[in-house]
């Protein structure tokens, strides 16, 4: 118990022996205040400022995987005609590809449901290339774009 109260003791001591002195200094009032570096914003690019001419696919293909299970399904879809593996429903409403690559960055736009939720798990565009840009966020399963189907 002495012990202790020696150790508690010598902590406190030495933690004020070894305390560093802080210096406050007032700010002036009638100073003009410092201004921070401005830094442009990154200019946003839009798709038609890249010139790039667009092709509509008539489908898509998606992968879906089954966290749990390790199960992977590839559907081939036509536009608002919902599919349904395991627990989600996936409707793809529209599927575009670069003209001049066809094999690359196919993107569509689809609606993911789960169960009989009535608000979607995903509604938006997914990027063939870059599936995480705009990835769904769901415990069990992942949705990404492969392709689209070409007429």
């Amino acid at each position: 118990m002495i012990r202790r109260a020696a150790l508690v003791l010598g902590l406190v001591l030495s933690g004020a022996a070894g305390a560093q002195e802080i210096t406050v200094t007032p700010i002036d009032p009638a100073a003009p205040a410092a201004e921070a570096p401005v830094t442009p914003p990154t200019p946003v690019v839009t798709f038609e400022e890249t010139n790039t001419a667009v092709s509509e696919g008539v489908g898509g293909t998606v992968r879906v995987l089954d966290k749990i299970s390790g199960v992977v399904t590839d559907l081939t879809l036509v536009p608002n005609a919902p599919q349904t593996v395991g627990l989600i429903t996936i409707t793809l409403s529209d599927c575009r590809y670069p003209t001049d690559n066809p094999a690359g960055d196919a993107f569509g736009h689809l609606l993911v449901t789960y169960r009989d939720q009535p608000l979607p798990v995903f509604d938006g565009w997914m990027i063939a290339s870059a599936p995480a840009l705009n990835a769904m966020d769901h415990p069990r399963y992942d949705v990404w774009m492969l392709r689209c189907t070409m007429p």
